[in-house]
């Protein structure tokens, strides 16, 4: 399990670990305190140089140095209207986290709608479990894509979809791709609609207001699709619908940062994308109970959280003064070898035992059909 969970530091292709960290994204300093960047995509760097007034060829060491004279709030205001990622690294707020504490960690909810069409599978109790069960992935990064890992795993048919317009990082779908046909297509398109009108659950990982432009918000889906398990992710939380952000990012601002630094003095980060795992595998655990509620039941089913939800659970958890001593064999005990368009890709092993994935295929090359 803890190899699963820390799966992109168990990475290697062709023998290496891809860098999985732009230089545009980290921890800087500034006037009066710490930002944390993400330029993981080049269109986040592009708008991260751009609000800072440097030239598409500015480096990192540049980036450093106009990020040093600018106070933290200038400094994400400016990036953020340009379309970058930066948040200010922040203290603990015990009063916060409380307030999202007393909302469900997974907020579920059946919708009332007009019966739904008979679906392909009535039961859960066949081998593989969620076999004949088709997944629409809709998601990006990591936790999505850990979801519907996870899913796949235990027998679905996931199918991810991509805008043609905006590729992935070759890395980070080899590490959560397993077991998906994976294809481009725009989300208007006729054929995304068939696509929704045969599926038995659809995963969505692009923020609210993104979501309600294009006409996939879970509430768009389940009254035009009855009978749809519909499983939300987004990074702030639905009351942030126009905010993007990615763990790191929350893991900034909530104090987590402050929290794992190494000395006092410089922000650190959990020694995983624990915000992401967690809330893959808990809507992966929510979809597969809602399959089953649906089976008993009938019915459609929402189910949502955010990176920052979770966060807010893990900063309730009690924590040691000082960190305890790792203890973990070795994780190359459990891997996964897999031959991908010709490339020796190697991942960590399922965290459910008894099973075991199937390869990566490679990003973007299927069709977009069931």
């Amino acid at each position: 399990m803890a190899a699963a969970y820390r799966s992109d530091r168990v990475l290697t292709i062709d023998g290496t670990a891809p860098p999985v960290w732009s230089p545009f994204s980290g921890f800087w300093r500034t006037l009066d305190g710490w930002v944390r960047t993400h330029g993981n995509y080049p269109h986040h760097a592009a708008g991260l140089r751009s609000g800072l007034g440097m030239p598409e060829t500015a480096d990192a060491d540049q980036v450093r140095d106009a990020l040093a004279v600018r106070t933290s709030s200038d400094a994400v205001a400016a990036i953020t209207a340009a379309g970058g990622l930066a948040v200010p690294v922040g203290t603990e707020d015990p009063a916060l986290d409380a307030v999202l504490r007393s909302r469900p960690l997974l907020d579920v909810r059946r919708v009332e709608t007009p019966a739904a069409p008979p679906r392909r599978r009535t039961s859960l109790s066949q081998d593989p479990p969620l076999d004949g069960i088709r997944v629409l992935d809709l998601t990006r990064v990591i936790a999505g894509p850990v979801c519907t890992r996870t899913l796949a795993l235990l027998g679905a048919d996931v199918l991810r979809i991509d805008p043609p317009h905006l590729s992935e990082p070759g890395w980070q779908h080899l590490d959560t791709g397993h077991g998906k046909r994976t294809a481009l297509l725009d989300a208007r398109s006729t054929q995304m609609h068939e696509l929704l009108a045969t599926a038995d659950v659809v995963v969505l990982g692009y923020r609210p207001d993104a979501l309600d432009r294009l006409g996939l918000a879970p509430s768009d889906l389940i009254e035009r699709h009855p009978g749809l398990v519909v499983a939300r992710l987004s990074a702030w939380g639905t009351e942030h619908p126009r905010r993007a952000g990615f763990d790191s990012l929350v893991q900034a601002e909530s104090g987590i940062a402050w929290i794992e630094s190494p000395d006092g003095h410089n922000p650190g980060a959990l020694p995983a994308q624990a915000l992401d795992h967690s809330a893959g595998y808990l809507l992966a655990a929510a979809v597969i109970t809602l399959l089953r509620r649906r089976a008993a039941e009938g019915g459609s089913w929402r189910v949502q959280t955010s990176l920052r939800r979770v966060a807010a659970e893990l900063l309730g958890m009690p924590r040691r003064s000082e960190p305890a001593e790792a203890i973990m064999d070795d994780p190359a005990l459990h891997t996964s070898h897999f031959e991908v368009a010709d490339r020796a890709v190697v991942t960590s092993a399922p965290a459910i035992p008894g099973f075991d994935f199937a390869a990566p295929r490679p990003w973007g090359q299927d069709q977009p059909r069931w």
